[in-house]
């Protein structure tokens, strides 16, 4: 196995650059097995030629997909450029794998109905926010009490994919539901005040600047977890947001039970929500910024999905 302090050295330069914890996770994991695999060689003796073979390995024998090459590869260049200080020149010539063009999966009005109607609780409400709101699972699951803004009808969403803020709308029937689920969190952040806890994690440097604000109502989970757990980073005894694979695990049984044959998770409510919002009429640049695109390229996807049998062109077995 390779030394512990290789491996803490890149946990180190992560949380220095407030990667999340699931990205250390999976940086930490293709970097061990990439040492590994070439038989506990010290990343520092090998290059070009072991990386592409440890790659290839992966595409041909693991038959692994092009996104989590991409993140194998992701997590080696961050270990060569970050942790060695190696700013070699074939490390921008690495060929990283294109990944498939696929069109996103949409569920028409009435689907959504049927799969909402079929879930409740926590994550019924979690599941109409993302649907109602355009929201990545985790950028939900993050949300913290001062984000959401009932009299201006808003949700700020922090530090969204690529550490971007945006603001999208709080729909009007989610209002109820959302003040009972702040009542719930309520309930569970004085309980646990009155235990000597009642601390979540902070952003960034806030923890240090504001050693108190950890306990603040304003920054506490929307979705508060039902347990509290040991922070990885500090050790403290903190309680986390709601798990996300229970909402994972709720939409898939929801789709289940209501008979739809389409392959659904949880970003299938974005998609739907996009594609929605363009059969009403809105345009794509609002669509954009609603879902926090980069590139408005990325939103036009969904116009494809709204193109009736090839740009909308009438089958001949239809004009007989």
């Amino acid at each position: 196995m390779p030394k512990s302090r290789l491996l803490d050295q890149v946990r180190a330069e992560i949380r220095l650059r407030h990667y999340s914890l699931r990205t250390e996770q999976a940086y930490v994991h293709w970097i061990r097995r990439f040492i590994l695999f070439h038989d506990k060689r010290h990343p520092s003796t090998m290059g070009e030629r072991e990386i592409t073979a440890f790659l290839t390995d992966l595409a041909v024998n693991r038959h692994v997909s092009a996104s989590t090459q991409n993140q194998a590869l992701s997590a080696i260049l961050f270990l060569y450029r970050n942790v060695f200080h190696m700013q070699l020149e074939w490390l921008d010539d690495v060929v990283r794998a294109k990944r498939s063009q696929r069109l996103p999966v949409i569920l028409s009005r009435d689907e959504l109905r049927q799969l909402l109607g079929c879930m409740h609780g926590v994550n019924g409400l979690i599941a109409r926010l993302l649907y109602g709101t355009g929201m990545r699972k985790m950028e939900c699951l993050r949300l913290r009490v001062q984000d959401v803004d009932f009299h201006y009808r808003q949700i700020v969403v922090r530090s969204g994919k690529g550490n971007k803020d945006r603001v999208t709308m709080l729909p009007d029937s989610l209002l109820e539901p959302l003040q009972e689920q702040f009542a719930a969190a309520r309930h569970i952040h004085n309980n646990d005040l009155q235990e000597g806890h009642g601390e979540v994690a902070l952003p960034h440097a806030l923890e240090r600047k504001y050693p108190n604000a950890g306990k603040q109502w304003g920054w506490q989970y929307v979705f508060p977890s039902t347990r509290r757990c040991v922070d990885p980073y500090t050790g403290v005894i903190r309680r986390h947001h709601w798990f996300d694979t229970n909402v994972s695990r709720a939409i898939r049984e929801a789709a289940r039970k209501a008979g739809i044959s389409k392959r659904v998770s949880v970003h299938t409510l974005r998609h739907s929500f996009a594609t929605h919002l363009l059969e009403d009429g809105y345009d794509i640049r609002t669509v954009q910024e609603l879902l926090g695109h980069k590139d408005v390229k990325t939103t036009q996807i969904y116009t494809h999905v709204l193109n009736r049998g090839g740009h909308s062109v009438r089958s001949p077995l239809d004009s007989g």
